[in-house]
């Protein structure tokens, strides 16, 4: 087995801890990081931008590793395969956007007016459309809550304003990508659809892409066995083809 490390970059306003029931299923070494503004991150004090998170990533990431990377993480890792591509032997994109219709931009910019009116309602949203008709034990849902109330407030617009318009950043540099690629998303996500993981494995050249039955937005929490599944499939087919 490769002794190339999994790193596992998480959502906006989460924090490392999210991959932790994918870390225990993995059985390979990883490393899961909080992304600049998150968890034992300092909080970003002044608009960010992609590139200047991805650079707050680069910073402590292994030499070379599988890249893993969540919603505004998976952005983030998309950066990082595009600019530094010698720093990573693949990309895993879960549940992440990709050049939004006009409807969708609208949609997350009014995500993005909730959370600077009301930054409490917005945590309740969010719950409600990554958990809404899921059978996750409500203690897993009730740790993400609490990740989500100990954000500082500023610091979560300032990233949430990357992951509302951080596909458009990336989108040019999609063709031009040369890690192999897996992007997979859950069959009910509302936000990161299968038609945005179709669209992000047709921009990417050679990547595949996988839609997971019955899941919502937090596929490693509400179904790590099928993403462990699905991720070492991938690096073990990417592993045979080198070999």
């Amino acid at each position: 087995m490769s002794t190339i490390p999994v790193v596992l970059l998480h959502g906006v306003g989460l924090d490392s801890s999210m991959w932790t029931p994918v870390r225990e299923a993995l059985g390979r070494e990883s490393v899961a990081l909080d992304l600049p503004g998150h968890g034992g991150q300092p909080p970003l004090t002044q608009p960010v931008t992609l590139a200047e998170m991805a650079d707050g990533v680069l910073a402590r990431l292994p030499e070379r590793s599988h890249l893993v990377g969540f919603s505004l993480g998976a952005l983030v890792a998309q950066h990082i395969a595009a600019f530094h591509p010698e720093r990573v032997e693949t990309l895993t994109c879960v549940s992440s956007v990709c050049r939004r219709t006009e409807a969708e931009s609208r949609a997350v910019e009014d995500r993005l007016a909730v959370a600077e009116a009301d930054f409490a309602a917005s945590t309740e949203a969010s719950i409600e459309r990554w958990y809404a008709g899921t059978t996750v034990p409500e203690a897993l849902v009730e740790d993400t809550r609490r990740v989500l109330q100990a954000n500082d407030p500023e610091s979560f617009l300032h990233a949430y304003r990357v992951f509302a318009r951080g596909d458009a950043a990336i989108a040019p540099e999609l063709g031009h990508m040369g890690a192999p690629t897996l992007a997979l998303t859950g069959e009910l996500d509302p936000g990161s659809t299968p038609d945005m993981t179709r669209r992000l494995a047709e921009a990417i050249p050679g990547a595949r892409a996988l839609i997971v039955p019955g899941a919502r937005h937090m596929l490693p929490v509400q179904d790590p066995q099928a993403l462990v599944l699905a991720l070492n499939e991938f690096i073990h087919d990417t592993e045979g083809a080198v070999a």
